[in-house]
Parts: structure tokens; C-alpha cells; sequence
């Protein structure tokens, strides 16, 4: 059946069927298909990898999974209750914001103090960028045995330190050492990606802002305070985003180094959930767990994304 052209009013009409209906692939519907057909990957990738294991997390919350006994009862609420009457949540919660608050600090504060002065034009700065950003693609299970063995009582650490008559603590099992050593380990792997962000930031701050800060008498502090940090306010907000989500996932340095230990004080909440559900066989408490977990990643970052609006350059 042929398709007829009608014009109304000197514009060309849609495409018709000889007995006056609309053929069905029209050109709106054939750029529609093919639209989904390229986010299509994407969207299947997410909803298998994504949003079904978050319903099946939450499903497997509400029961309670005994894969040695082969029993999988459901039992509602009841390991959201023993959220309350569990003695070690306390602890790991702590131990989770305490590992959190320490990377983020010493993380952004010494990316931005490398960025800002590797931002020099001085000789040698290429070798330098190099060396702090290598630690960011070597493997994480190899970068932290290898700290493992320099951090142990006779490891290299402690032996340097005795060159120079300091008799050093065994550094993965004292309750104060133990956490600020996994905090530098995960600190120096990983300082070198939000360096070379705030690097990047810098080196988009336009020269003329600090020439007229300089005419008008202002410090270099001033203008760090003034100028640089409000135009690379947004890298600030990624990195700090990315950091604290970070900080909430560490697993490997903890298993590797101190395997939580000495007691909790270095059990994060990912270590804890994994201790439940892996070592004990607690599938359904560690499901619940990593619903809270979920929650505090979740939380934490619509909190800094709500705060952009105070103190991110250009945000309203």
C-alpha cells in the first residue's frame, strides 16, 4: 500500500497509508528506539548489578540464612532488632567514624598541600607528580602486605627507628597505633588520585585574579583564602565526596594488616559485616548490616551534596 504526502498551509504533513491511517515507525518512533537501544546497556548493566542485589540484600535482611544447615526461615524484624542488643556495633561504629574522619583529613588536607606546591614551576615537579601518584595504580593487596611487613615489631619501621636509638611500638597491635597505621597506609595509597584532581583545579584558576590581588596588597595566604580555595571549591566537593565513600568501603587494608584487631578497635563496619556473614554464617545479620551501611553512604553523601550550596563556588 503506498504512502501519501499531503501539505497544510505550506508545511509538509506526516506520511500516510493509502487509506489514510499513519504508518506505526515513524521518524520520532524510530529516534526513540534507538535512544534505548543505546542506554540500554547501561540500564540492564544497572538493574542486574545494582538494583537487584540491593532487593535481594534487603530480602535476605529478613530472613535468616544457615547455608551448613540449608535453613532459610523468615524471620521480619528480628535482625533489625538485634541491632540494639548487639555489644559490638558500638564499638565498630566508632572505630568506622573515627577510620573515616582520619583519612578524610589527612587525605585532602595533604593532596591539597601536594597539589599547591608541585602547582610551582619549578624543575623536578614531573618526577615528583609521578612518584606521589604511583602508589594509586600499584595493587592494593600487594601495596599493603608490603606496609605489613614494615610496620611489624622487627620490620622496617622499628628498625630504621633503632638506628637512631628510638625503641618503636609494635605499630599493628597497639589499641592507639593500630588504626593511625592503617589511616597512613590507606593515606599514602591513594593521597596521589585527589592530588592530581586538585592539581588539575589549580591549574584552572585564572593568573589575572592573583595579579590584582597582588596589586591590592594581598598575602599569599589571602589569596589562597580568597581565590583559590572558592574556585576550586567543586574539585573539593568530589574529592571529599569520593574520600568519604572510600573510607566507608576499606576491607583489604583491615583483613591484611590487622584483621581488626587488637579487639574492635579497628574493625570497620565493612570488616564487621563481613566477619558476620563469611566467618560466623550470619547471612541474614550481615545483610542487615550492609542495609546500614548503605544507609550512612547515603546519608552522608546527600548531606555534602546539600551542603554545596553554601560553600561551593557558583552554587545557589
Amino acid at each position: 500500500m503506498s504512502q501519501t504526502d499531503t501539505r497544510v498551509g505550506g508545511v509538509e504533513a506526516p506520511p500516510t497509508l493509502g487509506d489514510g491511517r499513519r504508518p506505526y515507525w515513524t521518524s520520532r518512533r524510530r529516534d526513540q528506539l534507538t535512544g534505548y537501544l543505546f542506554i540500554a546497556p547501561q540500564l540492564l548493566g544497572s538493574v542486574l548489578f545494582v538494583i537487584l542485589p540491593l532487593l535481594l540484600v534487603v530480602w535476605y535482611s529478613l530472613h535468616e540464612w544457615n547455608v551448613l544447615a540449608g535453613t532459610f526461615d523468615f524471620v521480619g524484624a528480628d535482625n533489625y532488632a538485634a541491632l540494639a542488643d548487639d555489644p559490638n556495633l558500638g564499638p565498630v561504629l566508632r572505630a568506622t567514624g573515627l577510620f573515616s574522619v582520619g583519612l578524610v583529613v589527612l587525605n585532602l588536607g595533604l593532596a591539597l598541600l601536594l597539589a599547591v606546591l608541585l602547582n610551582q614551576k619549578l624543575r623536578g615537579t614531573i618526577v615528583f607528580r609521578t612518584l606521589f601518584f604511583s602508589p594509586v595504580v600499584v595493587s592494593l593487596v600487594a601495596w599493603t602486605i608490603v606496609w605489613g611487613f614494615l610496620l611489624q615489631d622487627n620490620g622496617g619501621l622499628n628498625g630504621l627507628l633503632d638506628t637512631v636509638g628510638v625503641d618503636g611500638p609494635n605499630w599493628l597491635r597497639g589499641e592507639g597505633s593500630a588504626m593511625l597505621s592503617v589511616i597512613v597506609v590507606q593515606v599514602f595509597k591513594n593521597v596521589g588520585l585527589n592530588m592530581v584532581l586538585f592539581l588539575a583545579a589549580l591549574q584552572g584558576v585564572p593568573a589575572e585574579l592573583y595579579e590584582a590581588a597582588e596589586v591590592d596588597g594581598a598575602s599569599r595566604m589571602r589569596q589562597f583564602w580568597r581565590i583559590t580555595v572558592p574556585l576550586i571549591s567543586p574539585t573539593i566537593l568530589l574529592t571529599s565526596i569520593i574520600t568519604v565513600v572510600g573510607s566507608l568501603q576499606v576491607f583489604a587494608q583491615i583483613a591484611v594488616l590487622t584483621q581488626g584487631g587488637p579487639g574492635t578497635s579497628t574493625t570497620v563496619l565493612v570488616y564487621y559485616l563481613y566477619q558476620q556473614a563469611f566467618q560466623f554464617h550470619h547471612f541474614g545479620y550481615g545483610a542487615t548490616l550492609s542495609i546500614v551501611l548503605f544507609g550512612i553512604v547515603l546519608a552522608l553523601t546527600v548531606l555534602q551534596w546539600q551542603m554545596r550550596k553554601r560553600w561551593v563556588f557558583h552554587e545557589s
